[in-house]
């Protein structure tokens, strides 16, 4: 695959995670299986704590507003083993939470509680975040070259600062300039986008963004941002059209950069 030449205009890099700059089998072989397999016991080891009562308290807020709108929610069965009430509770939030993970959601509720379970295993070195071994010398050139480098992900911004701050190449959490997530809009929505580059002060073409995912390029495009699709293996499989209106690189060394200093 040829070299994609980012605009002279540019001076920052928006940067998706998952299968961007770390492969799709570290989240979904590593991160949700963790979660899956020891949320009961972190729920019950820190129920009364505040930080867990306040996700406790924004789940269910998420399960009032899908009921709202008619999405469908785990049905809760009366389960003879459940005896007291915080075990009854501990239980509907650990359907819910399955649930939503069975429903690819995204919401920001979920994203939270997530980071907060990554957080302990990261810090105990239980898990160490994945990175592909071109994304760290690639955008230390690029900061060298005076980019400035966003990350933008449906994951909250404690797991991404988890992920690159316990990554298998260290903490590296200096390589970027602030982390954006779902609390500033949808992925798929352009004005997600528009908010990004009034926050970080620059005009959207002036951006330039890297991921995987062909709707949240279209998003990304449709407000005047840059766009690049990443291709790595694992990532979804692009139609010829798609091939034919993106700029594609299967590599963060491909990008090349025109006009900088």
């Amino acid at each position: 695959m040829a070299t994609v030449s980012i605009p002279a205009c540019s001076s920052a890099l928006l940067l998706d995670i998952e299968g961007t700059t770390t492969p799709i089998t570290f989240v979904k072989d590593i991160l949700f299986p963790y979660i899956k397999e020891h949320l009961e016991d972190y729920l019950s080891t820190h129920w009364e704590e505040d930080e867990c009562k306040q996700d406790v308290h924004l789940l269910k807020k998420q399960i009032e507003e899908d009921m709202k709108q008619n999405r469908a929610c785990p049905v809760h069965t009366v389960d003879q083993t459940v005896h007291t009430d915080e075990e009854k509770a501990i239980r509907e939030v650990v359907e819910n939470v399955l649930w939503q993970m069975a429903a690819d959601r995204k919401s920001t509720a979920l994203k939270q509680f997530q980071g907060h379970m990554w957080r302990a295993a990261y810090a105990s070195g239980r898990i160490k975040g994945e990175v592909y071994q071109d994304v760290v010398p690639s955008i230390r050139t690029w900061r060298a070259r005076g980019l400035k480098v966003y990350i933008y992900s449906s994951g909250s911004v404690e797991a991404q600062k988890l992920l690159f701050g316990y990554s298998v190449e260290g903490d590296l959490l200096e390589l970027f300039d602030g982390h954006f997530d779902t609390s500033i809009g949808a992925k798929v929505d352009a004005k997600s986008y528009e908010r990004i580059a009034e926050r970080i002060g620059c005009q959207p073409e002036e951006i330039t963004f890297l991921t995987d995912v062909t709707r949240e390029a279209k998003a990304a495009e449709e407000a005047g941002i840059n766009v690049v699709v990443v291709v790595r293996p694992g990532n979804m499989e692009l139609t010829d059209e798609e091939r034919g209106h993106y700029n594609l690189i299967t590599s963060f060394s491909q990008l090349q950069l025109t006009g900088h200093a």
